[in-house]
């Protein structure tokens, strides 16, 4: 059985059998990392920047020197789900604050390309006039050649505005031209051949 999560707008952690076996384990804390708990909340400190996670109800959080174990406090279903969504935030919060996060995104087609301007991201796409995206608060945009790459310390905002971007002009599915995830596989179809006359 899978579940799906809504954590904000487009946001979503999906929550399975895996998930339940993952909570299990203890959270190595790195050097480098702080992670101190509040009564409402886990504020997450590292090399690249500092995260802070509301604490879900139904579970109970443990620091035993450099491990965070995640407990909780009933075996109903909200508490399991609350569980799995606070483990995972922990963790990608611990990434984040160490090794950051990153979507590369690439560009196809004659005349699409992107350039920065001051704090916003200008795509020219074959519309009538660019589209100009501003850069949200905490996320890095670099652009070279036909790559836009989107990086920072929080996995779901980084992904978010990756999303939005490709959102934008999604590749078509004959020449492939549109914005997709570096890596991707664009399912192809074949183009209408010509037919001559009898």
């Amino acid at each position: 059985m899978l579940l799906k999560i809504k954590l904000g707008a487009n946001i979503y952690l999906k929550f399975g059998k895996n998930m339940s076996r993952l909570i299990k384990k203890t959270i190595l804390i790195p050097d480098g990392v702080t992670v101190l708990d509040n009564e409402k909340e886990l504020n997450i400190k590292g090399p690249l920047g500092s995260i802070s996670l509301n604490k879900l109800p139904f579970i109970e959080i443990e620091i035993n020197n450099n491990e965070i174990l995640v407990k909780k406090i009933n075996e109903n279903k909200q508490a399991k789900m609350n569980s799995g969504t606070m483990w995972s935030l922990i963790s990608n919060a611990i990434q984040g604050a160490t090794k950051g996060f990153e979507k590369i995104l690439e560009i196809e087609g004659v005349g699409y390309r992107a350039e920065l301007k001051d704090k916003n991201l200008v795509l020219y796409l074959g519309f009538s006039h660019p589209v100009n995206m501003e850069i949200p608060e905490g996320i890095n945009v670099r652009v070279e050649k036909n790559q836009i790459t989107v990086s920072g310390i929080n996995k779901e905002l980084v992904g978010k505005f990756a999303s939005e971007i490709r959102r934008l002009k999604p590749p078509e599915p004959y020449k492939g031209k549109g914005i997709h995830y570096k890596g991707e596989y664009i399912l192809r179809k074949a183009g209408k051949k010509a037919t001559g006359s009898a």
